[in-house]
């Protein structure tokens, strides 16, 4: 008889987070520079609409931001609209703060003061917050 294999855990491979925004260009610059990450793929005219893919080769997660060409978007709806980045090591966490600063952007206190212990947070162009957390997510 044969053995049965037993079930395997379901797991997501890869993660995308996709918005649009007025601001490409400055999107692109607070993402790229102040925060890091690298420029993965980018497009412009594809169905009238331009965008970037920003991540790190080989991680499980990027980020992607579109604008239509003639279509308004807006601002962020709350200041509550969050990417938290878990950054445990202080000598790494204390170089992304120091790289956002040297790009120009500075920590604005949080719509929830959680994240201001032990985290600085920044806003993009269009008003999306990033937080930059010195703790380990390990839940």
């Amino acid at each position: 008889m044969a053995k049965k294999k037993p079930a395997q855990k379901e797991t997501m491979f890869t993660l995308r987070v996709a918005r649009p925004t007025d601001n490409l260009p400055e999107v692109i610059k607070f993402y790229r520079d102040g925060l890091g990450l690298e420029v993965l793929s980018s497009f412009a005219g594809h169905n009238d609409f331009d965008g970037v893919i920003l991540g790190r080769k080989g991680s499980p997660y990027h980020l992607e931001f579109t604008h239509k060409r003639g279509h308004e978007v807006g601002k962020a709806p709350s200041q509550d609209n969050l990417l938290v980045f878990y950054i445990p090591d202080e000598a790494q966490w204390s170089s992304a703060i120091d790289r956002m600063r040297r790009h120009g952007y500075e920590p604005v206190k949080s719509y929830n003061p959680w994240w201001d212990d032990g985290g600085r947070t920044f806003e993009d162009a269009d008003g999306y917050r990033i937080v930059l957390h010195n703790k380990r997510w390990d839940k």
